[in-house]
């Protein structure tokens, strides 16, 4: 491993270990880190239709979603009663993990101010506590929200002259939407600090009163990767000695708006039924990702010496980070791979590893024509064909901006295990590697999680096992 982290303090000083301690996840597959990935090893999935008025005003090429549920709005003790009503979810998931990620590290919470329900984390410092989150559009679904808040009542409407002409469940269903569609009279005073990008972040750091840096990082696809990576970097340097890092993202805005965009440029599963069918990244009959609805994945990164002496659980060391740019198009990759094959590249020098050390790789394996074929070809070039690979965004769907966070939690679970979860519906592979179809039992000591992103953004992080 290189001696000293780029913008380290103290040349010559060994740049400091990194350890993941503590796990969160909020998905539709589960709650929890750990029901996540009971669910990754038994290959289920959750494909539904999606709202019966999303296509009411043009028809839709893809007709199926990942929905959250009732996940959207998690259940915390860190939350108070009226924050719901001022939280964007994506804020509300990030909180709830961030409480699973520090109770699984050991991190007690003190309660600071009963009123406000914020806290302080034991033991540590507050000034070296950092939070990392990425996010391709946190609060947009507020901001959709809150900007359509007159065209409310058309749509109320028309949904309800629709129900007219619907029997049984179907005509229940469209009432129902139409009757939660009422405007409140008021309009949110909160509006504008539930759609900033930042609001995850600061919220976490207010929330838990921590005062280190507090960055959010915009690079769709891959932000949560980043998010991590750069966490573990300032840690290293020495900016600070623990860090949440992670990533969360709510898509699900009432009237489909974000699904259309990505449907109308093709990036969605569709076809025949059956629906559970239609996602299968690296497979040939593959036809888009599987639009999720979001989540959160959140992980607590802390120096590997202190949380030796705290007696933390060493889940994993975060090895190595790389990046680089396809500066390509800004929605479809490099077809050459450049970018890719550069941060993969660029991660295994940050970890001083080899291509052969590499036993597993959780691909970006998104399932649309252009990314799988690229990432395939540059795992082949970099890596080889000996790593087991495996796409969560089989199972899970693509949740933008969390899905390099959650990704990131399934590897180090991964690694905990030494067994990968399988590739949902990959019966034609487009590449000779050893792609996991099954639960497969994996001896590794070191595996690397890739994001790739619209905008050309490309991230890898290499996950070890901690030695020594």
């Amino acid at each position: 491993m290189p001696e000293v982290t780029p913008g380290q303090p103290g040349a010559g000083q060994p740049r400091r270990r990194v350890v993941v301690t503590g796990l969160g996840a909020i998905s539709a597959l589960g709650g929890d880190a750990e029901s996540l990935w009971r669910a990754c090893l038994a290959g289920v999935t959750r494909v539904e239709p999606v709202p019966l008025h999303w296509p009411m005003r043009e028809e839709l090429r893809s007709r199926v979603w990942s929905p959250l549920g009732d996940a959207a709005r998690p259940a915390s003790a860190l939350l108070g009663r009226a924050e719901p009503r001022r939280l964007d979810a994506a804020a509300q998931m990030a909180i709830a993990a961030a409480e699973q990620a520090l109770a699984g590290a050991g991190l007690a919470l003190a309660l600071v101010d009963e009123k406000r329900r914020t806290f302080r984390v034991e033991p540590g410092d507050a000034t070296r506590f950092g939070v990392f989150l990425g996010t391709g559009a946190a609060g947009i679904v507020s901001m959709l929200a809150y900007g359509g808040h007159v065209g409310i009542h058309g749509a109320r409407a028309r949904l309800l002259a629709l129900a007219e002409g619907l029997d049984g469940e179907r005509g229940d269903e469209a009432r129902a939407i139409a009757a939660a569609l009422i405007t409140p009279a008021v309009f949110n005073p909160f509006a504008v600090a539930m759609s900033m990008a930042n609001s995850v972040a600061s919220n976490l750091s207010i929330k838990l009163g921590a005062r280190g840096p507090t960055p959010t990082f915009a690079g769709a696809c891959a932000a949560g990767t980043i998010a991590i990576g750069e966490a573990a970097r300032a840690i290293a340097r020495g900016a600070c000695d623990t860090a949440l890092a992670g990533g969360s993202e709510h898509l699900g805005d009432a009237w489909g708006g974000i699904f259309r965009a990505f449907d109308a440029v093709g990036a969605l599963a569709h076809g025949e039924p059956p629906p559970e069918a239609l996602n299968r990244p690296f497979d040939a009959r593959r036809s888009g990702f599987l639009f999720a609805e979001g989540g959160c994945g959140m992980l607590v990164l802390e120096e590997l010496e202190s949380a030796r002496r705290r007696g933390a659980p060493l889940l994993a060391e975060v090895r190595g980070f790389g990046e680089a740019s396809d500066a390509h198009d800004i929605m479809a990759p490099d077809p050459s791979g450049v970018g890719v094959r550069a941060a993969i590249a660029a991660c295994l020098a940050d970890a001083g590893l080899d291509a052969a050390d590499v036993a597993h790789v959780n691909a970006h394996g998104t399932a649309t024509q252009g990314n799988d074929g690229v990432e395939a070809e540059a795992i082949a070039a970099v890596i080889g064909e000996h790593a087991v690979v495996t796409s969560t965004k089989s199972l899970l769907g693509h949740t933008l901006g969390a899905s390099g966070a959650l990704e990131a939690v399934v590897t180090v679970l991964a690694l905990r295990d030494q067994v990968v979860h399988p590739t949902r519906n990959l019966e034609q592979p487009i590449a000779e590697l050893p792609f996991a179809t099954r639960p497969t039992p994996c001896a590794m000591r070191h595996a690397l999680s890739q994001s790739f992103a619209f905008g050309g953004h490309d991230a890898v992080l290499a996950l070890s096992r901690v030695d020594g």
